[in-house]
């Protein structure tokens, strides 16, 4: 792959309410509230309705038709929000110039589509600014110290960073030095969390970004490009070796590592058409004259990818069923 196609890819990469029955007791407490932070695979409706999420076909298929989302229906937090027993959270847009707790009862999402880290190329509230957020109403008592002990926090990060970084410095050079950089400001900021009283927080790692339609298109979807791969497994071990740490310095299993990796190879299995979106072309583009520049296929529930980036609702749900697992493990 040449240097320009991998820059376009990393530079795209992650751009970017579910009913329960009730709120569970988890772990020997009651979750009471979801806070997420991060990008497009935890975002519900944060980007103003210009973005693509907002528009057709996205949020086609769910009953509720939920608008906003990178996804034919639900992503990552709705999924997180159901297992929890919780609602998802409303989106901060829509309650940030308002203190009612009726608004904010189920937590807050904070997480914006192409968002990092650091300052990635558009401008959008990155991690610490998010959290920043969190604590502007904190200070206002919107939020009690028995509402944060009861909640969770989802925080889904990294791939815009990179992105971002090729496209300044268009070459490979220092990435590692940087990878570094990210890791080490994401614990930096789930420690800030932590210190909020949140007492159980989610790290998502990074998917197998070389098994995304946008890495696998130039060979008609077939193959996995192994060295993006080898890119995420690099990120992805560092960032677990970080959060093992954070944790032995607590005594206590905060921090959970969500290996989206595994979990995504767990759900493309080895079928036709694994690697292919459901939604090809231009997703949510139309022309001058009204024309769709896209075409949604016939069965989602056979997709795993939405579009060229992003999992379908029915992808999020088998990528989910991996996930559950370790989260139930680590819930004390």
């Amino acid at each position: 792959m040449g240097k320009k196609v991998v820059l376009t890819l990393f530079i795209c990469l992650l751009s970017s309410a579910v009913p329960s029955k009730g709120k569970d007791d988890v772990g020997g407490r009651n979750v009471k509230l979801l806070f997420a932070f991060g990008d497009s695979y935890a975002d519900t409706g944060n980007l103003p309705s210009v973005s693509v999420s907002w528009k057709t076909p996205y949020g086609l298929t769910y009953p509720e038709n939920l608008p906003g989302r990178f996804s034919d229906g639900r992503v990552l937090t709705d999924y997180i929000a159901s297992f929890f027993g919780v609602r998802a959270p409303l989106v901060y847009r829509r309650i940030k110039n308002s203190g009612a707790k009726s608004v904010v009862e189920n937590g807050i999402n904070f997480a914006h589509g192409g968002s990092g880290v650091f300052q990635t190329l558009y401008d959008l509230p990155n991690m610490t600014t998010q959290i920043d957020f969190l604590q502007q109403l904190i200070e206002k008592n919107v939020f009690a110290t028995h509402d944060l002990s009861s909640s969770i926090a989802l925080v889904s990060l990294a791939g815009n960073d990179y992105g971002a970084y090729l496209a300044r410095n268009g070459a490979f050079q220092g990435l590692e030095g940087f990878s570094r950089s990210v890791i080490n400001q994401l614990m930096s900021n789930v420690k800030r969390l932590n210190s909020f009283g949140i007492k159980k927080i989610f790290v998502t790692g990074i998917g197998p970004l070389g098994c995304l339609p946008q890495s696998t298109a130039s060979n008609s979807y077939q193959n996995c490009n192994a060295a993006l791969n080898n890119f995420s497994m690099s990120h992805n071990q560092l960032l677990e070796q970080n959060i093992f740490q954070l944790n032995s310095e607590a005594a206590s299993p905060i921090f959970t590592y969500l290996d989206l990796y595994t979990s995504f190879l767990s759900a493309l299995g080895d079928g036709p058409n694994r690697l292919k979106p459901c939604c090809s072309g231009e997703c949510g583009g139309v022309d001058k004259n009204g024309k769709k520049k896209y075409v949604v296929c016939g069965d989602l529930s056979r997709s795993i990818f939405w579009d060229s980036i992003h999992p379908s609702d029915s992808g999020w749900g088998a990528v989910f069923s991996t996930l559950r697992e370790s989260m139930q493990t680590n819930l004390g």
